[in-house]
């Protein structure tokens, strides 16, 4: 499937900002991203499994929280970095 990623994250795919991935759940495409690309998934993910506060994950458009959602080969991720500053 399709995953885009946000510019945050180009240092860990080597300037991709669109990548592919596999994996029957959310949960296993962040795990499929780690073995391809190491680290990526600790910047989304924290040490509970739960999404950090700062990054925001879509499913052909549509946003969730779920980790275990089910994706499909012919599906759309979008990863989402908040930024901060002022």
């Amino acid at each position: 499937m399709r995953v885009l990623v946000p510019s945050p994250l180009f240092s860990y795919t080597h300037g991709q900002k669109e990548v592919e991935a596999t994996g029957g759940s959310l949960m296993e495409v962040l795990a499929f991203l780690d073995t391809q690309y190491p680290g990526i998934r600790h910047r989304m993910v924290d040490e509970q499994d739960r999404i950090r506060p700062h990054i925001r994950l879509f499913i052909n458009g549509e946003g969730t929280n779920d980790l275990e959602r089910t994706v499909a080969s012919k599906d759309e991720v979008i990863i989402v970095a908040a930024l901060s500053g002022g």
